[in-house]
């Protein structure tokens, strides 16, 4: 079973680079969020969900490779890696123009009721739209 992925197409914008010419360190999260977002609104809508609020509870990010000004446009790959009662994990992917690995990362996000602040189980249509991205279990 191939994995299917949610790819998203983003700009390095002017202000994302620091004195040397690098995109800062902080931006490849903002990458990944936005991408993640677009994700998230765009295929749960698909399903006919709409995202209800999420908080992200960890993130992890490996910066491999530096982004300039002229890596863009960088794509950002994003997967679904586990998808639990009220929590799941997304792993991003971000790679540049010439198709280079430049860094990934996963977040851990929990489905949130804002009135009564605290953790509340995914519907079932958020959880079909997760597990239409959800990478297919190795069995070795």
């Amino acid at each position: 079973m191939k994995k299917r992925v949610f790819t998203y197409e983003i700009q390095v914008r002017w202000g994302d680079s620091d004195r040397l010419g690098h995109v800062n360190n902080t931006r490849f999260v903002e990458y990944m969020q936005e991408a993640r977002a677009h994700f998230l609104s765009s295929e749960l809508a698909a399903v006919g969900a709409r995202a209800g609020a999420m908080v992200v509870r960890k993130m992890d990010v490996d910066f491999l490779r530096p982004i300039s000004d002229d890596s863009g446009p960088l794509k950002v790959d994003v997967t679904v890696v586990d998808v639990g009662t009220s929590s799941y994990t997304i792993h991003h992917v971000i790679t540049n123009r010439h198709g280079a690995v430049c860094g990934t990362g996963d977040a851990l996000l929990v489905a949130f009721d804002v009135k009564k602040e605290r953790s509340r189980p995914l519907s079932d249509a958020e959880r079909a739209g997760l597990e239409r991205y959800l990478a297919p279990v190795r069995v070795c």
